[in-house]
């Protein structure tokens, strides 16, 4: 199998004091910018942790000030090329001159990021690539939409195998690993939940015995070894026993929610996403007592979600292009604006301690961003080959993300390094 690599260039570090950048800007936000020469340089090469629409908001300057500024910028990194800055430069003075008035006020210095990270991406090909998973031996595993197959692959070598499912159109929606290192899944296309074990092969299959239980979506693992699932347009959570095989299902207590991301805390808990309402839900992993939390906004659709280190819930506000973080203490919700603005469609993510790891597909090309909730500030990179719709994200015990990239059938291995 044919590997490719790409190289991304490091995300541009923080701007401090007057330094009120404007550089930010992904697809979706185009219509922000003035046409002209200039635009694209400002939302492909001088986006960094700002909001997409700063440059509507900031005040004017001189064109002096707009040279120190964009030769600043490229000190500290911007990758712009020597052509391009002059032409960054008269479209900035251009579109937004300087404003005395603005200029004479007293800007509050942005605090910094308390470290910048490098992404390194290697893709290979993955027909499907509906979901993948980083596992703890560093093999990663992806499976396709409406595939018979899930796949291992050695990132070291790019050698892979494949499992074949004993269902036909089985569908791996999502895949998970117990203790043991078991990979389970989830069959979307045939209502049942699978196990394979990669020593010998051996593929297990657990049916959901209720008709009304059709298409088991997200999946995760508890303390205890029980993997959890949502069940999305059936409107259900359910538990599967992994000692006995019993699987128990609960309705979702809103109508119409359809239960999308799941997730474990540490202590056991096990929270989802209602995508099809403003709410997150925590389940009682004991009594399987389910507790609804209405999001701030009516118009949320929490997709994915993941726990940090501190077992705060974060999930991507798909519909408004926010990420939140829930507090489950306390009740307590939080959201941030992404970088790539309302349209920019988050989707994936995880946590590796407490920073937010997540994807942006309504991007092109689609992004991969962190966000440091420490400084409240974002990291955005290009995913290389554009990323299509990353629906799953995980991390490995090395630290490196995996990224199944559907539409353009690839999966991805990130590695992380500062």
């Amino acid at each position: 199998m044919k590997i490719e690599r790409s190289f991304l260039t490091r995300s541009i570090p923080p701007i401090a004091a007057l330094m009120i950048v404007l550089f930010a800007g992904v697809a979706g936000a185009q219509d922000l910018f003035p046409d002209g020469p200039g635009m694209d340089i400002l939302r492909t090469k001088c986006r960094n942790c700002h909001m997409p629409d700063r440059v509507t908001k900031v005040p004017g300057r001189p064109s002096d000030q707009w040279e120190r500024l964009v030769n600043t910028m490229v000190n500290r990194g911007a990758p712009l090329t020597e052509d391009e800055v002059p032409i960054l430069i008269e479209y900035l003075s251009k579109n937004w001159p300087a404003d005395k008035a603005a200029l004479a006020l007293n800007y509050t210095a942005v605090a910094p990021m308390a470290s910048h990270v490098r992404a390194e991406f290697a893709e290979w090909d993955a027909t499907g690539a509906a979901a993948s998973l980083s596992a703890s031996d560093g093999s990663v595993w992806f499976s396709g939409h409406g595939s018979n197959v899930v796949t291992r692959l050695d990132p070291k070598t790019g050698d892979t195998k494949e499992f074949q499912l004993k269902t036909p159109q089985s569908g791996a929606r999502s895949l998970t690993e117990d203790r043991n290192g078991t990979i389970w899944y989830t069959a979307e296309g045939k209502a049942l939940l699978g196990k394979i074990d990669p020593k010998t092969g051996a593929v297990t299959e657990y049916p959901i015995s209720n008709p009304a239980a059709r298409d088991p979506n997200g999946a995760a693992i508890d303390p205890k070894g029980n993997v959890w699932f949502t069940v999305s347009d059936s409107n259900m959570i359910g538990r599967l026993n992994s000692a006995t095989g019993e699987i128990a299902l609960k309705a979702s207590p809103t109508p119409k929610s359809l239960p999308d991301g799941i997730a474990v805390t540490s202590k056991g808990a096990v929270v989802y996403a209602e995508f099809g309402a403003n709410k997150l839900a925590t389940v009682d992993p004991a009594t399987m007592a389910i507790k609804e939390w209405a999001l701030p906004d009516p118009a949320a659709r929490p997709r994915r979600i993941t726990v940090d280190s501190s077992d705060m819930v974060w999930y991507t506000d798909y519909s408004r292009g926010f990420i939140g973080r829930l507090d489950p203490a306390t009740g307590t919700v939080k959201e941030w604006a992404s970088p790539g603005g309302a349209k920019s469609m988050p989707y994936a993510v995880t946590a590796i301690g407490s920073d937010i790891w997540y994807t942006e597909t309504g991007a092109t090309p689609g992004t991969l961003v962190r966000f440091e909730p420490a400084t409240e500030r974002f990291q955005t990179w290009n995913i290389p080959s554009g990323g299509g719709a990353v629906q799953n994200i995980s991390v490995g015990k090395n630290g490196n993300l995996t990224l199944a990239e559907s539409d353009v059938n690839k999966v991805a291995v990130v590695t992380i390094s500062k």
